[in-house]
């Protein structure tokens, strides 16, 4: 397997090239996206992070004190801006109670314990977590989503109903945990996802992966 999973890599490296993702100055403003970004495009999440930035809120502290009105106003642009500003303020609440408001210390845990901590945040769910530990904290988890599921299942991998946590095994059993390679590949598969290997009508002669077999 890991022969198959380095050989997409390289096709789509080759197809796609670098894809310098997760954008954020911070790694806080890159775990807010990671929250935001559910069930919306990244356009959206860009205008819910402005708005913050121009109010000078993007900081755990003045999350953390915001009421959730403000907060929810100021993030409507993502979508679901009232039950994002829930989740949003339980993960702030967690990095402000369980590592002082601090990115760089809560850096300093272990994967396991910092992504067992997070699961454990209401609204924060694996694909977040791992959104947030890899990005954010450079810790060695594979992000999965929805494109990625698409891809491999349609290529036999794995059946689309599989559980996160079972595509998420197939890469980190057989892949070495390397940060900058769980990045460029999880953003590669995001890319593959939106232009060739759609939901409907996908565009499967240009794919670089067209005929792949487990």
């Amino acid at each position: 397997m890991k022969v198959k999973l380095d050989y997409i890599y390289k096709k789509l490296l080759n197809k796609f090239g670098p894809q310098d993702w997760w954008p954020g100055d911070t790694p806080f403003e890159i775990a807010v996206g990671a929250v935001l970004t559910q069930n919306t495009n990244w356009g959206n999440v860009e205008r819910a992070i402005k708005n913050l930035k121009r109010a000078r809120s993007l900081s755990a502290k003045r999350i953390h004190e915001m009421k959730h009105g403000e907060l929810a106003e100021l993030i409507r642009p993502a979508g679901y801006f009232n039950v994002k500003s829930k989740r949003l303020k339980n993960f702030v609440g967690f990095l402000v109670e369980e590592h002082g408001g601090s990115m760089a210390r809560m850096a300093r845990g272990t994967l396991g314990e910092l992504r067992h901590g997070l699961l454990s945040v209401n609204g924060v769910g694996p694909e977040t977590a791992d959104s947030i530990l890899l990005y954010a904290l450079e810790k060695p988890t594979f992000v999965i989503d929805a494109y990625t599921k698409r891809a491999l299942s349609r290529h036999g991998f794995l059946p689309y109903e599989k559980s996160y946590e079972d595509y998420r095994a197939l890469f980190m059993d057989n892949l070495s945990p390397d940060v900058e390679l769980y990045n460029e590949y999880h953003a590669l598969f995001v890319a593959l996802g939106k232009h060739l290997c759609r939901p409907c009508n996908p565009l499967c002669d240009q794919c670089p992966l067209d005929g792949l077999k487990p």
